[in-house]
This record gives structure tokens, C-alpha cells and sequence, in this order.
């Protein structure tokens, strides 16, 4: 989580109406259509998150010309891109396999986005140089896609992407060849590199701290659809599919509020510390469950349910329990904690969840 305290340049976000990306991608595939509304100001880091199938590749491809729209609009700082061919486009991509060119160096393949765009030989080596050196990569500029490391073939590719000065910068999966531990440092540089990009960047990414450390705004995608937008902060605080609450860390309700107390769609009523009325979602982190074996003397009825252990994983020191029951819910505890109350699948168990702890709003 070190990223998360990492400090880039603070990032001012002009919004002019004839500036940045103006997008609404509609794409039929087969069984499958794609329509999709994407807007960014230029300096602005937007991510598509979203489950496999969902659609967010499609829509990456279609914003870099690779896949043509089947109806919509594609506007970039005002003009529109719908038929313009990919490579007359504006924009650079980064792959998820970062497609170097294995027969050339570092130095050579950042400079041939140049290359294409007019320059010179010595002109595009004198960009591609500049641009390796701001990667921290100057060393390197003599060495083939063979003998980098994964770091360092992801900044020669975003190297190669940036060469060409682009007014939209599409990421996919950037991170995804990496192993864990230079993802850190990867994703740390790749955050103060996108601080200083000036035009628009669209990050597609399943990794939710990839999203988190890197977008100033989330748009998350199911089934070909936009189903939230917002900034990270409000993604996390208010979640509103399961899909989004899995990736945060949440156990999410839907249901109908009344004061204090939400009634669910399908189960118990839950009571809570904000007054609501009408539909609402309420949501509390697995760390907020507490469980016992036996029901709690002295507890009352609220927010205390009857379940049963349906699996268990362990993470580090702590163990999450997957219960069934009156609430299907995830609870974390820690491994002593598990290992007192005996936990085991099939294990009958009490889930109780004070009502500080859980945050409701509006549906």
C-alpha cells in the first residue's frame, strides 16, 4: 500500500467544452453491444474497471481505432475521430504485452513512433533519448526487449507511447506482466509520470489499486454498460454492485430504508446510524463482523444473525470466513481468533455488526 502515500504533483485539470475526450462508444459484436458514454479533460486520468467480458477492452480498442464504431461519437480536443485511420490518430497506446520490437534497442523503439510522424533519424533518437532519460532508462538505451526487466520494458513502452506527443494516451492492463513486487515500484513511477502527462490518459485495468493509486476518476463497466463513475474516494465510500463491493472490500445490501432501519430485498432488516428513507444500499467492511460460537448474552436482536461457515481463506495473520444463513456475509478475524471458535465449514456460527459500523445511502 506504499503507493497509496506517494506524492505526485498535484495535477490542475482545465475544462474547456472543446478540449479533451468527448466519447460515446457503441460497439456490436456479435451477441455482445457496447455503448458506453467517456468524457476527460485534458490532464486527466481516467480508469475503466470492470469484470472479464465487461467490455472494457473493446472500448480501449475502439478509442485507439482498432475496432470501428457501429454508432456514436469519437471526439478528441474537438475533432471528431470516427473515421480517421489508427495511425493517423493522436493517440498511444501501451499494451498489456508491451509489443517491442524484439530486434531493436530501448533507444529504437521509443524512437520509432517519431520516425513515423515525419522525423529524421538523428531527430527521432534525439526525442527517444530524452525520453529514455526521463524514464530513468538512459543506461539502457543500447539493450534489447530480451535483456530488460519487466519494469523496465513497461517504461520503454510508455517511453515509445509519449515519443509521439500524444492528446490521448490509452494503458491497457499495464501492469499485468508484472510480478508483485515491481508492480510497487512500476506503479509508483507510472503515477508520477501520468501527473506530469498534459492530455488524456485511459487507463483499462481489473487491478482496483491499480485504478485506486493512478485515475482521478473511476468508470466502472458491466455487461457493456457504465454502471458508476466517480472519484476513487466515492467509488470506495458508496459502492453500488456487488461487483464494485467485492473489489473494495465491502459487504453490500440493497433494500428499502425507514429511519434507522433498512429492510432488505431478500433478508433481514439491518439498523443503522444514518436515517434514511426509500431505496437504499448499506455497506460494512468484513473487519466490522464479529462471531461467536454461542448467541451473545445481553446483545439484542439488532444486527445479530444466525449463519453458518461456507469457507474460509487465509491472508497473511488474518482469516476472511464466507458465512451463509439469515445474511450471507464475509467476516475477517485473525488467525487465533478462528482458531478459538473453531472455525470449520459447516461450523453454525452468531454474526453481529454494531450499527456505528455500517454506512447507509441512498439507492
Amino acid at each position: 500500500m506504499t503507493d497509496l502515500d506517494d506524492t505526485a504533483p498535484a495535477r490542475a485539470i482545465p475544462r474547456a467544452p472543446a478540449e479533451g475526450l468527448d466519447a460515446r462508444l457503441v460497439v456490436d459484436r456479435g451477441g455482445f453491444r457496447l455503448d458506453v458514454e467517456l468524457t476527460a479533460a485534458p490532464g486527466e486520468v481516467v480508469a475503466l474497471l470492470g469484470p472479464n467480458g465487461a467490455g472494457k477492452t473493446t472500448a480501449l480498442r475502439a478509442l485507439a481505432g482498432l475496432v470501428p464504431l457501429t454508432d456514436g461519437r469519437l471526439l478528441l480536443d474537438g475533432v471528431s475521430l470516427d473515421r480517421t485511420p489508427p495511425e493517423s490518430r493522436p493517440v498511444g497506446v501501451v499494451f498489456q504485452d508491451y509489443l517491442l520490437f524484439p530486434h531493436l534497442t530501448a533507444l529504437d523503439n521509443v524512437a520509432f513512433g517519431p520516425r513515423c510522424r515525419g522525423a529524421t533519424k538523428a531527430e527521432a533518437r534525439a526525442q527517444a533519448a530524452e525520453w529514455l532519460d526521463r524514464m530513468g532508462l538512459a543506461e539502457h538505451a543500447g539493450a534489447k526487449p530480451r535483456n530488460l526487466s519487466g519494469g523496465q520494458a513497461q517504461r520503454v513502452a510508455l517511453a515509445r507511447a509519449l515519443a509521439t506527443r500524444p492528446r490521448l494516451l490509452l494503458l491497457d492492463e499495464p501492469m499485468a506482466a508484472l510480478d508483485a513486487r515491481t508492480r510497487l515500484e512500476v506503479r509508483a513511477g507510472l503515477r508520477r509520470h501520468l501527473a506530469g502527462f498534459e492530455a488524456v490518459a485511459v487507463l483499462v485495468t481489473h487491478d482496483p489499486l491499480d485504478a485506486m493509486v493512478l485515475a482521478d476518476r473511476l468508470v466502472v463497466v458491466e455487461h457493456g454498460r457504465v454502471v458508476q463513475e466517480g472519484t476513487p474516494a466515492d467509488i470506495a465510500r458508496r459502492p453500488r454492485t456487488d461487483y464494485i463491493a467485492q473489489l473494495v472490500g465491502l459487504n453490500l445490501y440493497r433494500g428499502r430504508a425507514d429511519g434507522h432501519t433498512v429492510r432488505l430485498d431478500a433478508g433481514p432488516a439491518i439498523t443503522t446510524s444514518e436515517e434514511l428513507s426509500g431505496p437504499a444500499f448499506v455497506a460494512f467492511p468484513p473487519s466490522a463482523v464479529a462471531l461467536f460460537r454461542d448467541r451473545p448474552t445481553g446483545a439484542g436482536a439488532r444486527n445479530l444473525w444466525r449463519c453458518e461457515v461456507a469457507g474460509l481463506e487465509t491472508y497473511g495473520d488474518r482469516v476472511r470466513a464466507g458465512l451463509t444463513g439469515e445474511l450471507p456475509l464475509a467476516a475477517d478475524l485473525t488467525t487465533v481468533a478462528a482458531a478459538e471458535l473453531g472455525l470449520h465449514p459447516g461450523a453454525p456460527v452468531w454474526a453481529m455488526v454494531k450499527a456505528t459500523q455500517t454506512h447507509a445511502y441512498p439507492a
